[in-house]
């Protein structure tokens, strides 16, 4: 049995964690009106042919292609939708220069999310996209919610990525429309695919975590590296980023994925409740 162990760049306590979690929870419902996750579904109704100025994200991909025409989803009596978090739990997400890892960062968030998803009477599940099996199925139970988060909170630091896989897998057990909010750096080159599948029955946030040491080594020039958990080698160069922020915005939002860039060396809770409080305004699922 592999030694799990605790990250070494979180620097809170399990007492100090949960306060921070259930802050951010309060910070992303302050407001029950405005938040994203109240009326946050709608039932599906119809499709009809697309005119222009409908919004994008509302094309009815399937018939679209059937019939050879775009059409548009239309939705009746606003609903709450269950919430799914995928969150990456693979080697690359705990390497970091700061104080606080990609992984650490996404456990805070993602548990953060759930808190304040179910205070909006919004079931929570949870799925793992690493190597280890972790699958909670849509639940209002706050307990159970802080029950994964502790065990996330801990993690062996040899797990592959499975974005793109659990993103596969997943689908099929969807049987209505689910808003899903992926954490992730997106190491995975199968993931834009996949998310794209996603995106055309489901309410799909793509939230990019990323290291400042993932723009590239300074004055570097060409080295030579290991990719954290599959152990490939990889040749980079230090003035080209690893993970391009905006080649994975452009081809998200083409396919109607709301996208944030959260790199570790900057503010992150601001920037995110920002973007969780304009999508609660204005990018309800259509």
């Amino acid at each position: 049995m592999q030694r799990k162990v605790k990250l070494n760049h979180e620097p809170v306590d399990a007492r100090q964690f949960e306060v921070a979690v259930k802050h951010l929870a309060n910070s992303l419902n302050f407001g029950q009106e405005e938040s994203v996750f109240h009326g946050s579904g709608l039932e599906y109704a119809q499709s009809r042919l697309y005119v222009a100025g409908d919004p994008v994200k509302a094309i009815d991909w399937k018939v679209s292609a059937r019939i050879g025409k775009l059409f548009i989803k239309e939705y009746q009596e606003p609903k709450q939708i269950p919430l799914y978090l995928l969150l990456d739990t693979s080697a690359s997400m705990c390497v970091t220069s700061q104080p606080m890892s990609k992984y650490a960062w996404a456990v805070q968030i993602a548990t953060g999310i759930a808190l304040a998803a179910q205070a909006n009477v919004t079931p929570v599940g949870l799925l793992g996209c690493g190597a280890r099996e972790l699958h909670v199925r849509p639940t209002l139970s706050r307990n159970l919610v802080m029950e994964w988060s502790h065990q996330l909170r801990h993690h062996d630091f040899l797990e592959d990525t499975s974005l793109a896989h659990r993103a596969r897998e997943v689908a099929p057990s969807l049987k209505r429309r689910t808003m899903i909010i992926v954490l992730s750096d997106l190491h995975d080159p199968g993931a834009f695919p996949a998310l794209q599948i996603l995106a055309q029955e489901h309410d799909v946030i793509v939230l990019h975590l990323q290291d400042p040491a993932e723009s590239g080594i300074r004055g570097a020039g060409l080295f030579r590296g290991l990719e954290a958990e599959s152990g490939r080698a990889f040749v980079g160069h230090g003035r080209k980023a690893w993970v391009d922020a905006e080649s994975w915005k452009g081809e998200l939002t083409r396919f109607g994925i709301d996208y944030l860039h959260l790199p570790t060396d900057e503010p992150i809770l601001g920037k995110l409740r920002h973007f969780l409080g304009n999508r609660g305004l204005s990018g309800k699922v259509r």
